[in-house]
This record gives C-alpha cells, sequence and structure tokens, in this order.
C-alpha cells in the first residue's frame, strides 16, 4: 500500500488532467459567449478522486493496486452541466471530434436514452488523456459526465441519500425518488418544447451583459478624465435603458460614448 507522500505524487496527473479538461470546456463556452452565440455548456466542474474513496472502490471492484491506474476509470471526473437535453448531444459531439487529437474517447455510456433502474440520467464518456508533469509524461483514465441542470440535482439528492443510507435505500424513499426522476424528465422535455425562446434568451441575456460592463467602464474613463457632468449624464441613460431592456438602446448609448471619448482623449 502507498504511503501518504506515494499517494500524493500518484494524484498529480489526476489533478493536472482536471484542471487542463476544466479549462478547454471553459474555452469552449467562453467562444460562443464571446461571439454573442448560444453555449450548450452552462458550466463546468471537476473532481478528483480522495484517497479513501479510491481505496474503498478498488476493494468493492477488486482492484490491485498496481492495477489502479489502468482499471479504475474515475478517479478523475469532469461534469459538464447543460440547459437542454439537445444540448448534451452537441457536447458530446464535440468531444468525439477531438478523439485522437487530445484525449482518446475509449467507450460511452448514454443512461438518457437507457436510465439506470433507480431513474439516474446522464451521458458518460471515459477518455484516456496524456499528462506532462514536473515527473514526466503518463496517460490516465478520465470520466465525463453530462447532464442538464435538472439531471444534476436530481443526482446530487440521489447521491446524498445512498450517503446517508449507506446505499441501502429504504423502499417509500426509492419510490419518491423514482417519481422525482420522472419529473425531471418531465421538466427537461417541457424546456424542449420551448428550446427557441430559452435560446434566444441566453443571447439575448449575453449581449447585454457585455454592452452593460462596456458602457459601465467607459463611464469610469470619463469621470478618470475629469468629465464628471457627461459620467453622471450617460450613467442616467444606462440607468433608464435597464429599466426598458431594451438591447438595441444600449448598442446605441455605446456608440454615442464611444463617439464622446474619442473627442474628448
Amino acid at each position: 500500500m502507498y504511503n501518504v507522500r506515494e499517494w500524493n505524487r500518484f494524484l498529480i496527473p489526476y489533478e493536472q488532467a482536471v484542471e487542463e479538461l476544466k479549462i478547454k470546456f471553459k474555452s469552449l463556452r467562453n467562444g460562443y459567449r464571446e461571439m454573442g452565440e448560444y453555449s450548450p455548456i452552462e458550466f463546468v466542474t471537476g473532481r478528483v478522486k480522495k484517497v479513501s474513496s479510491i481505496l474503498e472502490k478498488s476493494k468493492t471492484l477488486n482492484i490491485a493496486y498496481d492495477d489502479i491506474q489502468e482499471k479504475m476509470e474515475d478517479i478523475a471526473g469532469i461534469r459538464i452541466m447543460c440547459q437542454l437535453l439537445d444540448d448534451i448531444y452537441d457536447v458530446v459531439d464535440f468531444i468525439n471530434d477531438r478523439d485522437g487529437k487530445d484525449f482518446t474517447v475509449l467507450y460511452a455510456k448514454d443512461y438518457i436514452k437507457h436510465p439506470k433502474d433507480s431513474g439516474y440520467r446522464s451521458y458518460h464518456l471515459v477518455i484516456k488523456y496524456p499528462v506532462y508533469t514536473a515527473f514526466g509524461f503518463t496517460e490516465i483514465l478520465a470520466e465525463i459526465q453530462i447532464r442538464t441542470l435538472a439531471m444534476n440535482f436530481w443526482a446530487i439528492i440521489e447521491h446524498s441519500l445512498n450517503y446517508k443510507y449507506q446505499k441501502n435505500i429504504p423502499g417509500k424513499v426509492n419510490e419518491r425518488l423514482a417519481r422525482a426522476a420522472q419529473s425531471v424528465w418531465n421538466l427537461d422535455a417541457e424546456m424542449m418544447a420551448i428550446k427557441d425562446e430559452i435560446t434566444s434568451a441566453q443571447v439575448l441575456f449575453e449581449v447585454n451583459s457585455d454592452a452593460v460592463q462596456s458602457i459601465t467602464t467607459q463611464i469610469q474613463l470619463m469621470n478618470a478624465w475629469g468629465q464628471t457632468d457627461l459620467a453622471a449624464h450617460y450613467q442616467k441613460k444606462l440607468d433608464d435603458i435597464l429599466d426598458l431592456t431594451s438591447s438595441d438602446a444600449l448598442e446605441e448609448l455605446l456608440s454615442e460614448m464611444n463617439q464622446h471619448l474619442e473627442d474628448i482623449s
């Protein structure tokens, strides 16, 4: 069995892989948003299993310590949350497009089309990921889970109940959990029915957010250059426009302010 120092070194490539993968998927999301387009990725999280969890799982699956790196697939875990069901498969396509480039997709499990008996739904992929650490090159296995926000909420509740009841959830609780899973599925289906409204609303929100940030920066510049009256004037106009939630008005205001800044700079 490893000592503490050996475990720390063993987990280094997993920790690095999680950070690198989070950056890759967050960059994809940010790229969509910077172009004013709808992003299929809402947010990304990642974690590395604790040593106690690794030992418990290796015992359950009868995996020898020397085989953990080759056989345990979820020491490094990435979770990608999406707003809509269709978004999940868009992200899956993106991952498959990168297969053989910066990682290798080993296999996938679609628990959305084929949910577990408990009602659990998610899309899982296991990848082999190359890592260059201070101690050299290695390849590790990582699991990517992709699910909707509603699916994620249900999965967190199920995980908590499994922990509380040591994976022996009482029958009545299980029944209610199964009904909740169906409600989650119904909610995701309803969201798909208004997909166009949701995607256009997100794009509008991102456009407005970027415009407000730019306008606020311009107001700060005017104050810094001693144009306090002009800054107050535009702050008032911004407040009035925000009450109307008008995207066109924000863009017009930003254009007008840019012209003023050119005149006084």
